[in-house]
């Protein structure tokens, strides 16, 4: 089983367990919130095929990677990041975030540089800055929101979870008339793989991806760099951050699917893999 042992601010022994398959230039692939390197098996195979060699790992506290008590911020998050490229002395690669992953892009250039990097993906992804703040009046997340995600995470966890990947996958609001845009055993899996990360990781990482200000990180971003989003999106909505990532990201590409929700790598798989092929072939 590859595990990478990675530092930690307190000094726990962490390792993350992570995938690798194909050959050519290293993607990586950095998962979203509350599931694992497992919800990127739509993509893996098209991008092998594509001439890759593709990296996928759970983050701190999900899927089968160490379960902490702390060390859930995007400083550590994006240090874990950095011991894994140079672990594997990946160069020339391309980073994929999916929504909160986005937010590993980010911090890891600002933080570590681009020397590494040839290419950045933000998918569905959570900058510049999601907390509705005075200087943020523009953010998707205020108080109660984040109210909504402490009490359902720290109550009947499960219950919560379901509710929430519900919404990750429906374009719009969940109603009579929107409904997933996956089967129910696609949505059964994904809720397995959510129940089984660290339940204070799962409830950490709430904070830190709703209160994290990437605006200044994303200004160092010069590599090109390709936004896409869903614009049904219910979860991360476009106008709330893919729109403004673009915008604060001079020379970024912009794709917005039509009809697709947060879920999008899932939902509408076929053509988020045709437009990523597209990005990393140029």
């Amino acid at each position: 089983m590859p595990l990478l042992p990675v530092s930690d601010p307190s000094g726990t022994d962490v390792e993350l367990y992570y995938e690798e398959a194909g050959t050519g230039k290293p993607v990586v692939l950095i998962h979203g919130w509350p599931l694992s390197g497992r919800s990127w098996e739509g993509q893996v195979p098209a991008l092998v095929a594509a001439g890759h060699r593709v990296i996928t790992y759970d983050r701190r506290g999900f899927g089968k990677s160490s379960q902490p008590w702390n060390g859930y911020d995007y400083d550590t998050f994006a240090a874990d990041l950095n011991t894994l490229l140079e672990t594997l002395d990946l160069t020339d690669v391309t980073l994929v975030g999916f929504s909160m992953g986005g937010g590993e892009l980010a911090r890891y250039v600002s933080r570590y540089g681009q020397d590494r990097i040839a290419k950045l993906v933000f998918a569905s992804a959570v900058p510049p800055y999601l907390y509705k703040a005075s200087d943020n009046p523009d953010g998707g997340v205020d108080d109660d929101l984040a109210a909504w995600f402490h009490d359902g995470i720290t109550g009947d966890r499960p219950k919560f979870l379901k509710e929430f990947l519900t919404m990750f996958f429906t374009a719009g609001s969940p109603s009579l008339i929107n409904k997933p845009k996956v089967s129910d055993e696609q949505l059964a899996y994904n809720l397995a793989i959510a129940e089984s990360a660290s339940p204070k990781g799962t409830l950490d990482c709430t904070v830190a991806f709703a209160t994290t200000d990437f605006r200044d990180d994303l200004t160092k971003i010069t590599v090109p760099t390709l936004v896409i989003h869903g614009d049904s999106d219910a979860i991360v909505p476009f106008e709330v951050s893919g729109k403004r990532t673009h915008e604060a990201i001079a020379g970024s590409e912009l794709v917005v699917i039509e009809g697709a929700p947060h879920g999008l790598t899932v939902s509408h798989r076929d053509e988020w893999n045709e437009h990523v092929l597209a990005f990393l072939a140029k």
